[in-house]
């Protein structure tokens, strides 16, 4: 049996505790790699901004675009898309309307759409001359008229905006009016921009 070195041994028990103790020290200010992983909500999208707990896939139903087109959000299949339902009557909608163009300014080169769809029963001539108002420069136009593309995300008040990854799936979404274009947005938004398709 090999002789005990009492010394040794103290001093390799006090290493021990000291690690331990530093350890100890740094956990609370480490991020956990479930929260590194997360997606961001801060700011005005805590308690705002509701994520699903699985991705779905987003509704595919056919709308018009301005020249009377027809456009569904598996067009837009690869970037991530914000669907927002919004009217010309409704003065929340008008509100955030401008922090929505801002938004599509700020990421269309990232890969990402706004996909600003009016329930506008006039359509086209009820939407534009809003535009040409406010000076929306860069939303497209999309119209659902008769209120069907807003049945299939079960609408239940404007102005409401729903998330889209780049797989065509709903992540999440928010009832009521935003400031599109604040860094926790951005922040949120590029969190799926970041996860590119498999096949690109």
């Amino acid at each position: 049996m090999l002789p005990l070195n009492r010394k040794k041994i103290r001093r390799v028990i006090g290493y021990g505790l000291v690690f331990v103790f530093l350890l100890a020290l740094a956990v609370p200010f480490a991020p956990s790699l479930a929260a590194v992983d997360q997606p961001p909500l801060k700011g005005q999208l805590e308690g705002n901004f509701t994520l699903l707990d699985e991705p779905v896939p987003a509704p595919n139903k056919t709308m018009s675009g301005e020249f009377g087109e027809a456009v569904s959000i598996a067009d837009y299949r690869g970037q991530v898309v914000l669907v927002n339902f919004w009217a010309t009557w409704c003065a929340p909608c008008v509100r955030e309307m401008p922090s929505l163009d801002r938004l599509q300014a700020a990421l269309s080169a990232e890969g990402f759409k706004v996909m600003a769809v009016s329930i506008d029963r006039g359509g086209i001539d009820a939407v534009l001359p809003f535009y040409q108002r406010l000076g929306l420069e860069n939303l497209a136009i999309f119209l659902d008229p008769r209120g069907e593309y807003a049945q299939e995300y079960g609408l239940r008040g404007l102005p409401s905006t729903y998330l889209v990854d780049r797989q065509g799936r709903l992540v999440g979404g928010s009832e009521g009016p935003l400031e599109w274009d604040a860094p926790e947005v951005l922040d949120l938004i590029r969190y799926y921009l970041a996860d590119k398709p498999k096949d690109s």
